[in-house]
C-alpha cells in the first residue's frame, strides 16, 4: 500500500480547495468546518483526494454529483472506496442532491456516524 500522502496530488487539492462545488462550500461553511471533530476538505489520501476527511473518525466524506450514478463512475467508486478501506477508513457517500433537499438531515448523517466511530475507538 502506498503512503498515505501524496505530495504529487498537494497543488490539485489546493485547487480544488479553491474551487469546490456548491454542494461542498455548504458543506463545509455550514458544518464541517466549525464541527467539534476536527475535518479537513479535499484531502490527499494515497493516489486520492478525498472531499472531507476526518481523522479521528477514521472517515471519508463524499459529495456526489449525477455522475456518480453512471456505470462508469460506479465501478470506479467502488474501487476508490475499497482502496481508502484498506487504511481502515469509512466512506460516507452523500448525494448532492440530499444537500439540496435534505441539509441537515446530511449533516445529522455525519454527526451520527463520527459519534459512532469515536465511541467504538475508545
Amino acid at each position: 500500500m502506498e503512503r498515505k500522502h501524496n505530495p504529487k496530488l498537494t497543488e490539485t487539492a489546493r485547487l480544488l480547495r479553491k474551487n469546490m462545488t456548491d454542494e461542498e462550500r455548504r458543506m463545509w461553511y455550514e458544518f464541517l468546518r466549525t464541527y467539534p471533530i476536527p475535518f479537513a476538505r479535499q484531502k490527499v489520501l494515497g493516489k486520492y483526494i478525498v472531499d472531507f476527511y476526518c481523522a479521528k473518525a477514521k472517515l471519508v466524506v463524499e459529495l456526489d454529483g449525477s455522475q456518480h450514478y453512471e456505470e462508469k463512475m460506479i465501478e470506479k467508486d467502488r474501487e476508490r472506496t475499497a482502496y481508502l478501506e484498506q487504511y481502515g477508513l469509512t466512506v460516507l457517500r452523500i448525494p448532492n442532491n440530499e444537500i439540496h433537499s435534505n441539509f441537515y438531515g446530511a449533516c445529522e448523517y455525519i454527526d451520527h456516524f463520527v459519534k459512532h466511530a469515536l465511541s467504538r475507538l475508545r
